[in-house]
């Protein structure tokens, strides 16, 4: 089997080690004999057609080239989507699925919409662990690290990744985190996120499968048990 894997901005949207996500689905690919199609996607290239697209968090600045970017392909990212093709958004990337991110200051950045979400810049800076309670996955747990200040709010049939039980996660205010829409998953979790969770890392290959060939997929099972003393340390953990 293989699946194709798009990075979208790699360049601009960075931070906190969010490579380590595209570095653990390469790596729990591999290790079953699943073929790993990896390119990058920068500034001013066209997105091409794949299974799984990846974006990264990153500063205001290079949000806004990026949404610049971004935007000139929302049409082609959309039909993706109703296509099946899975998404994964951090932080920055995260915001720019959805309608708009206002920052404080500035012109609003017209997201890709991917998500019905939008995002408005807050007073206060959300940073520590997070510990989150899924509804689709079992074990339903999932943590990272967060650190933004965006305050994003979820409309419609756009449902919340999970729900905050240590952290602030969306907004501080409603306990949600991330947000996920058909096969598109957005979320404030750094850390990197994948590493700490591999049961989302699992789903998110087995849905890209999925969508490839058109069949139902059941991956070979790994030993996790480092994976999982990783996420057991900072469970319930703010700091």
């Amino acid at each position: 089997m293989k699946i194709s894997v798009g990075h979208l901005y790699p360049k601009q949207l960075n931070l906190y080690g969010d490579l380590g996500n595209i570095i653990t689905l390469k790596k729990r690919c591999e290790w079953r004999d699943i073929e790993f199609d990896y390119c990058e996607i920068n500034l001013g290239e066209d997105i091409p057609e794949s299974d799984l697209y990846f974006i990264g968090g990153g500063q205001d600045k290079e949000q806004i080239d990026v949404s610049k970017a971004m935007y000139l392909q929302k049409d082609f990212l959309l039909s993706q989507r109703d296509k099946g093709a899975v998404f994964l958004g951090i932080c920055g990337g995260y915001q720019l699925f959805g309608h708009y991110y206002q920052p404080f200051e500035g012109e609003k950045l017209l997201g890709v919409s991917l998500l019905d979400a939008y995002t408005v810049a807050g007073k206060k800076r959300f940073i520590g662990n997070v510990t989150a309670k899924s509804d689709f996955l079992t074990p339903d747990t999932i943590v990272g690290f967060e650190n933004h200040s965006g305050l994003t709010y979820l409309q419609n049939e756009t449902k919340p990744l999970a729900f905050v039980t240590v952290g602030n996660g969306n907004n501080g205010k409603d306990k949600t985190e991330g947000a996920r829409y058909k096969n598109v998953f957005g979320t404030y979790l750094h850390g990197s996120l994948l590493p700490k969770n591999p049961l989302l890392a699992d789903y998110l290959i087995t849905l890209a499968l999925e969508k490839k060939y058109q069949d139902k997929i059941v991956l070979k099972k790994l030993n996790d048990e480092i994976e999982y003393s990783a996420h057991n340390s900072v469970v319930g953990k703010a700091y």
